[in-house]
């Protein structure tokens, strides 16, 4: 999750290479590979201080500095896509992280609310998948040796093992939050 603090930038939505928004923008974060979609570009919505781990735009897709990146592909490579963003207005390189893992993980007993979309909540195609997620907790033996990864049904969050934290951490990148779930 982005650590958003005053002073610090905020990028917009990715742009295409002709600088059109994506569509289907979700695709970033749905937990699995994207096919080639060229060099993307990332707007700076809000200037201020460049943060080394960013979210873009309405669908959070992780925006990375080439450092951090470095950490990801170093240490999940089977478990990450790493895509060149052309940040406008910044010299430094920076890419997209695609996780390309999605696992059916979440323990609902153990998170603190888990909540489903209903037939009666007249949206047949959103029924199945979580409506919400709060205190989310995982089920470790259902990750088997993933370090990067979505989670089912609730894709919002970009799990992380407790080694690229600590490695993250140690690198002191800026941006960065985290939760244990």
């Amino acid at each position: 999750m982005e650590d958003v603090r005053a002073g610090s930038w905020f990028l917009g939505d990715l742009l295409d290479e002709t600088g059109q928004a994506f569509e289907d923008f979700w695709r970033f974060s749905e937990g699995g590979p994207v096919p080639s979609v060229g060099r993307l570009k990332s707007p700076i919505e809000a200037p201020g201080t460049p943060l080394d781990f960013s979210s873009a735009g309405v669908g959070m897709t992780p925006i990375l500095h080439v450092r951090l990146a470095a950490i990801f592909a170093e240490l999940a490579p089977e478990d990450v896509q790493l895509v060149p963003v052309e940040v406008k207005g910044c010299s430094d390189p920076y890419v997209m992280l695609v996780a390309t893992k999605l696992i059916r993980c979440i323990d609902e007993k153990s998170s603190r609310e888990v909540l489903f979309y209903l037939p009666e909540d007249e949206l047949p195609e959103l029924v199945g998948p979580y409506r919400n997620v709060a205190g989310m907790r995982i089920d470790p033996t259902r990750v088997g040796s993933a370090r990067v990864f979505r989670t089912w049904g609730w894709s919002t969050g970009l799990i992380v093992s407790e080694a690229i934290k600590t490695a993250l951490a140690f690198a002191r990148v800026t941006g960065a939050a985290f939760e244990d779930v």
